[in-house]
């Protein structure tokens, strides 16, 4: 028998590839993919678990789905990801509509899973997290012209702060070969950017080469005939090389774009956050970056209210978003999450206090990109396009400055009709907030 299956997807970018396959898993067995709800035997929350607000959400949306058993076709609500993964036998007894609980090392046999649950069984497996497979056919939840590619999985940092070792496992990444394998399909498909993610993309290849080889991967994807741009996620600031940074300088399909997760500015707070690195050796590598490569875009994230973080290291950190003037930066209140270090950390911050100084940071974090933007009035650059808004009447897209869903977009006029995916060149006018403004010039061949 056949039924139709729905797929509710929260997080980051490297698990919505885990639900892409987890997708074309069940389309192979013969499954109807939906997205009407109201109409899904079979729905799959695939959950994040990374931070308390990512929990809440997860849980909320297991709770609205599972209104779908009295209120639409639903036979067996199914929960995957990091929440699962984190909780797991907990979701069964404290969510009792949920049907089937199944840790990322068993998605592989997460169909037979699922078949046992619309049989009447409450299910729960959990293999081991370094069974999850790391390559597989997938059906893209991204539009058909930018894909991720998920180069490598879990994460051997151990910050103080995080879960995610705990939930994903150690570091392991995918080969050369199968990585070029997979990039390879995906241009076949049509995808014209790739998006290479990892929980620490810099520290690729170092588990099978002996050493990291970002650099050395990324020569060979640039190669692949129909991809156009090649963009990097998740680039910790200890390993980023001088041959990176050259490759980037020197390459086209690269995009010269990198996002560094720093969190803090302040030695004090690093070192009890277990980062690699201090301020002065983050200065040096932002003064190099901007040398070796002056057309780079920057982004960050920064962590508030870390446990003893004083006024005094509040401050240098401000004084450091001043002086580095990232040109996208998210900041995020901290998280204290069970079974990590730092929430057994003596002098934790006021919860206000976190979400206050979060605030002050984005506050003057906007100023610096308004003012950013504003240099780029005159200027000429190129657009993918992604859409027509009817309500505005004009195109928008991305600029190589531009990574999806987390930065800003460029609205654009065109008498002539364009396609989503087309890359275009765009006249920039005017800004608004974070955005662009412009007006269509023609069609980059």
């Amino acid at each position: 028998m056949s039924y139709k299956i729905g797929m509710v997807s929260l997080g980051c970018p490297k698990n919505q590839v885990d639900a892409e396959r987890i997708l074309a898993a069940f389309k192979n067995e013969g499954f109807e993919i939906t997205a009407i709800e109201n109409e899904a035997e079979v729905i799959i929350v695939n959950t994040c678990g990374f931070i308390e607000a990512a929990k809440t959400e997860s849980i909320e949306n297991i709770i609205e789905v599972a209104d779908y058993k009295q209120n639409g076709s639903l036979k067996a609500l199914v929960v995957t990801g990091c929440l699962a993964e984190r909780y797991k036998d907990q979701i069964l007894t404290e969510i009792p509509e949920v049907d089937c609980v199944v840790g990322i090392g068993s998605n592989d046999n997460i169909v037979e899973l699922v078949k046992q649950a619309l049989d009447g069984k409450k299910v729960s497996d959990f293999k081991e997290k370094t069974c999850l497979p790391l390559t597989g056919e997938r059906i893209l939840t991204t539009p058909f012209y930018s894909a991720y590619l998920k180069v490598a999985e879990g994460c051997n940092n151990r910050c103080s702060y995080c879960a995610i070792p705990d939930i994903r496992g150690k570091f392991r990444s995918l080969p050369i070969e199968q990585c070029v394998s997979e990039a390879t399909e995906l241009a076949k498909k049509g995808v014209k950017e790739l998006i290479v993610v990892a929980q620490d993309t810099t520290n690729y290849g170092a588990d099978l080469y002996g050493k990291p080889s970002l650099a050395k991967l990324l020569r060979e994807l640039v190669k692949i005939d129909g991809i156009r741009w090649v963009r990097t996620l998740y680039t910790y600031p200890d390993k980023i090389t001088d041959e990176l940074l050259d490759l980037l300088a020197s390459e086209p399909k690269l995009v010269p774009y990198l996002d560094i997760p720093i969190q803090h500015a302040s030695d004090k707070i690093l070192k009890k956050m277990h980062r690699r690195g201090t301020k002065a050796e983050i200065k040096d590598l932002i003064t190099k970056i901007r040398q070796k490569v002056p057309s780079i875009t920057l982004r960050t994230s920064l962590i508030t209210g870390f446990p003893g973080e004083t006024e005094a290291d509040f401050t240098e950190l401000c004084e450091f978003v001043q002086w580095a003037r990232f040109d996208r930066l998210g900041c995020f209140a901290y998280s204290a999450e069970e079974d990590t270090p730092a929430a057994e950390y003596e002098n934790q911050v006021d919860e206000q206090l976190r979400q206050d100084r979060s605030e002050i940071v984005m506050n003057d974090q906007m100023t610096i990109a308004a003012n950013k933007n504003e240099q780029k009035i005159g200027s000429e650059i190129l657009v993918l396009t992604e859409g027509y808004d009817p309500y505005i009447k004009c195109y928008f897209g991305r600029s190589e400055a531009d990574a999806p869903d987390i930065d800003g977009k460029v609205f654009f006029m065109s008498s002539q009709k364009l396609n989503e995916g087309d890359f275009v060149k765009v006249l920039v006018n005017d800004t608004v907030e974070y955005d662009l403004l412009g007006e269509f010039l023609e069609v980059a061949e």
